[in-house]
């Protein structure tokens, strides 16, 4: 076949194994443990937004099979290391998302998560800062990182509150901005509209000339984050933009299993309201909350889109030795 070639360049391989290579020598220097987690799950997630591939496993003899999912994150498996004792971890891997492909997106893509405990979000974000100020360093001039509640960049740009606007407002912000077909998309769905308005209207603005740290995110959108103490209206979440492109999504990590429980069960109700598919719950994952996750902050950076930035390449596939078309 004529694609047999990679379609990055040799640059680009190198590139990315010295950005791998910065990265374990960030988190030895910490004392963070590197882990591995299987990329074959037996629960899927519940998350109405993702959509994981499935296989099916059959035991030698067997002609029954057993459906299994490709991690669309390692986080239900990492914290079931947490709870069992193993401190701060990082875990640099594959993770797959069905129906995701375009110039910043690629079905099969990598990752590294990590997770530090005793930390909250703040302090969590201080080392994110650090970590891409080291990987940056000598491919990107920065200015110094910034960050921003969602409420209030959302009040910038869109003009309304997100967590008190109307339906009706949300509608008429939308006309005015030139988005016609947000109402028929988003219907009487808030986090439709806000996931909407933010990536049209907001999110093109982050990250220009420096990373931007956006936090508190209302809480009735999909995440894994506590509630904040003092305003149970947001979670204690961040995502990391630069150049307009969104890296990571970050959290104090919900340690409640009875509020992980019922979080799995609404996103299953919005699944069969929209005719998804039904993955059970992570039964594991519920079992380690309750035997005890330690206080304990996480994120999850892609890093393909990181080194498209840090490499200022036009598609995914410029950083990628094959990306799925190739495959």
């Amino acid at each position: 076949m004529a694609d047999w070639r990679p379609s990055c360049s040799l640059t680009a391989l190198k590139k990315r194994a010295a950005l791998l290579a910065t990265i374990r020598q960030f988190f030895s220097a910490r004392n963070v443990l590197e882990v591995e987690t299987p990329l074959l799950c037996r629960a899927g997630v519940t998350d109405p937004n993702l959509n994981p591939f499935t296989t099916v496993l059959r035991q030698p003899g067997s002609s029954e099979g057993e459906q299994l999912y490709l991690q669309t994150s390692p986080e239900f498996a990492m914290k079931r290391l947490l709870a069992a004792g193993s401190g701060s971890i990082y875990q640099i891997c594959k993770a797959f998302r069905n129906e995701e492909s375009g110039r910043h997106h690629n079905p099969e893509f990598t990752l590294l998560e990590w997770y530090r405990v005793g930390f909250d979000l703040a302090e969590l974000i201080d080392e994110i800062d650090a970590l891409l100020a080291e990987i940056c360093r000598d491919h990107l001039i920065l200015a110094a990182s910034e960050r921003f509640s969602y409420r209030e960049l959302f009040r910038e740009h869109v003009g309304v509150d997100p967590l008190s606007a109307s339906f009706e407002e949300l509608s008429e912000r939308s006309r005015v901005r030139d988005l016609p077909e947000a109402e028929a998309l988003c219907g009487r769905d808030r986090s439709l509209w806000l996931d909407l308005l933010f990536s049209h209207l907001v999110q093109p603005h982050l990250g220009r000339g420096r990373i931007t740290f956006v936090y508190d995110f209302p809480a009735f959108l999909p995440s894994l984050a506590r509630k904040k103490p003092d305003d149970p209206l947001v979670v204690e979440r961040v995502e990391i933009f630069l150049e307009g492109l969104e890296l990571g999504n970050g959290f104090h990590e919900l340690a409640d299993a009875v509020e992980q429980e019922e979080r799995f069960d609404r996103d299953l109700v919005i699944r069969e309201e929209n005719g998804l598919p039904l993955p059970a719950k992570d039964e594991r994952l519920l079992a380690a909350l309750r035997s005890g996750l330690p206080d304990c902050s996480g994120i999850a950076l892609g890093l393909d889109r990181l080194l498209m930035i840090r490499m200022r390449a036009e598609s995914i596939g410029d950083v990628l030795a094959f990306p799925t078309a190739q495959a």
